[in-house]
């Protein structure tokens, strides 16, 4: 269903399956199974299938400032490097798009706001995706790290935040060598590790002594 909610017009079994990494006839029993239990589906098979407007979620309003920041939002999360970030933000204008009262999908494809690609070192991209799951499961990182004139060091950190700025990506973390809060790039991190075990403070608490040390407001 949610794969359905990108498309404006109906798209194929075939096309579904591609994506979802499924048979087609996968995707027509699931298409039966759906249509079963009420779910507003149009099409048909060697067709095309698609999805009324107004689905799960209540309608919702936006004006043409609300809807040109979500596209422009959105872009901007597509460019940084973080695959299922990019993928969740292309989902989440798809719900939006078909959960208003007017279908908002050909508005949203046709704004002209563009996010321009920042000087991100690509080669560090791959790093992004797991800093950011040790910060929603508030897990202790490894990590092998280069400061700024090279030095290579081994840290275990607590991470609790991560800022995309202009061209580079920073991380705020308990660092258990220094028994301090530091800032690590992470264009400068060499391998990355979740040691997949909870650090004993919890994120929300880290992130107010961080403010209160650095003297951040509440909405940094």
């Amino acid at each position: 269903m949610d794969a359905m909610r990108g498309y404006r017009r109906p798209v194929t079994a075939a096309r579904l399956a591609e994506q979802l990494g499924v048979s087609e006839r996968t995707i027509y029993r699931d298409i039966q199974t759906l249509a079963s239990l009420g779910a507003p589906l149009q099409g048909e098979a060697g067709v095309g299938y698609m999805l009324k407007t107004g689905f799960f979620l209540p309608p919702l309003m936006f004006d043409a400032d609300e809807l040109e920041a979500l596209v422009l939002g959105a872009r901007w999360v597509r460019r940084q490097g973080d695959e299922a970030l990019a993928a969740a933000a292309n989902n989440a204008l798809a719900k939006i798009a078909t959960a208003t009262p007017k279908d908002l999908r050909d508005d949203m494809a046709e704004t002209s706001l563009w996010a321009p690609i920042g000087e991100v070192s690509h080669a560090s991209d791959i790093h992004v995706r797991p800093v950011r799951e040790a910060i929603r499961y508030q897990h202790r990182l490894r990590m092998s790290y280069c400061d700024e004139h090279g030095a290579p060091s081994e840290r275990i950190v607590w991470p609790f935040a991560l800022a995309f700025l202009e061209g580079r990506r920073l991380l705020a973390a308990w660092c258990e060598l220094r028994a301090a809060f530091r800032h690590f790039r992470i264009d400068r991190i060499a391998a990355v590790e979740s040691l997949q075990e909870r650090y004993p403070t919890r994120r929300h608490d880290l992130l107010k002594a961080w403010r209160t040390e650095n003297n951040y407001r509440e909405d940094y």
